[in-house]
């Protein structure tokens, strides 16, 4: 479907924090607390106006994890009687958020959404299954279990995420030296983007404690800006012996949370909020989850279909690099130039901390599209097991 009238008034992220990094102790909830009051502020919005909190997240990393959505509206200072949910479309979460919430406008349910997502994959927790059973453990039954790692495995085909790029490495014919490239390309463009100031508008302060000092973090620490194609040939495959996957041909496990505050044109006149982007039309859609990297290729044409776009008329394209290959494969079944593909590089250099990726990109859209003169931007996101989700914006 497309929408009607449905605009964000603020976009704030944390910078993410690299796995074991400065966010590893703050919880998920904790993290959007932070890039939610950043949000509200920065959109002049009173908490009192928000009539929903949706929040994707994907894996419940601490203890309050069940009751996310919920702590974060509450610690923002939304009214009591708002209500809270929390949403887990995979990788594509933190877009599901802003659909939902648009979704609550259309129909009249809601005037002003705190919409985002929010993930510490750093905390993920090892587990023992099968300790409740009887009066303990059976013998030899209390291995720990790495919630993570075994979560990045669709077990539906007992196939890891990074296999599934590799079969598209092989099925799009993508080379070593392409998924070289593109990697070490991610990695020097979130340089140039840093080192320019380009990301500073979505990026909000977040105090965090390291030792016994409070320090401010606002830089994406997951980069790595001295990457080279040199480097990377020396790097052992992961996950197929004569594959072209190595960890820096990976999106970054990392730490972080972005929030976006969506409502109607009218309610924002009415209130006096500052649209900064139009949301237009979105996609979701299935594909083979031996593939799902492939997701955003029909679910991009859904939402320019809805919009009654295509792809030529959109001045940017972020697909999150959930891999290189995977990233690569998207490009090269929908033919667009590099020179609108992922410009402040992405997900392999910045991080993708699965729950807030999609929040993450919608927010750096509305930033980049003003930046760069551009009026129509698509972002989309591979989900694993087999799906794929789009967003197609419009500045104003």
């Amino acid at each position: 479907m497309s929408f009607k009238n449905v605009v964000i008034v603020a976009a704030k992220r944390t910078a993410f924090g690299s796995f074991g990094g400065t966010l590893k102790n703050v919880t998920a909830t904790d993290l959007a607390v932070i890039s939610s009051k950043a949000a509200l502020e920065q959109g002049n919005v009173n908490p009192d106006d928000i009539d929903h909190v949706i929040m994707g997240n994907v894996f419940p990393s601490s203890p309050d994890g069940a009751y996310l959505s919920r702590h974060v509206g509450l610690k923002s200072g939304v009214p009591i009687p708002t209500p809270a949910l929390n949403v887990n479309r995979l990788c594509g979460s933190g877009f599901e958020s802003i659909i939902q919430g648009a979704r609550l406008l259309q129909v009249g349910e809601s005037k002003a959404v705190l919409a985002g997502g929010t993930e510490n994959m750093s905390m993920c927790p090892h587990s023992i299954y099968g300790a409740r059973e009887g009066s303990g453990l059976a013998l030899g039954q209390s291995k720990l279990v790495d919630t993570l790692w075994e979560g990045l495995t669709d077990s539906y085909n007992n196939t890891p995420m990074g296999l599934t790029a590799e079969n598209l490495a092989t099925q799009y014919s993508i080379s070593q030296k392409e998924v070289d490239e593109f990697s070490v390309r991610s990695q020097k463009l979130l340089a140039e983007a840093q080192a320019a100031g380009r990301l500073d508008e979505e990026i909000c302060v977040a105090e965090v404690k390291k030792g016994k000092k409070t320090i401010e973090f606002k830089k994406d620490e997951h980069g790595r800006p001295d990457a080279s194609v040199e480097a990377m040939a020396k790097l052992p495959k992961v996950f197929k012996k004569d594959g072209v996957v190595h960890p820096a041909a990976a999106s970054g496990i990392c730490d972080g949370a972005s929030s976006v505050i969506v409502t109607t044109e009218e309610y924002a006149k009415e209130k006096g909020w500052t649209p900064l982007a139009r949301l237009v039309s979105f996609g979701v859609s299935g594909c083979d989850p031996s593939i799902m990297g492939i997701g955003p290729v029909p679910s991009i044409r859904q939402a320019l279909l809805r919009a009654g776009r295509s792809l030529d008329d959109m001045g940017l394209i972020e697909i999150n690099e959930a891999f290189a290959p995977q990233a690569l494969a998207c490009q090269k079944e929908l033919d667009f130039p590099t020179e609108k593909f992922n410009l402040d590089g992405g997900a392999i250099a910045i991080g993708h901390p699965l729950g807030a990726s999609g929040a993450r990109i919608t927010a750096h859209l509305v930033y980049a599209m003003k930046q760069r003169s551009v009026e129509y931007s698509v972002g989309a996101a591979c989900i694993g097991g087999g799906q794929g989700i789009a967003v197609v914006l419009q500045a104003i």
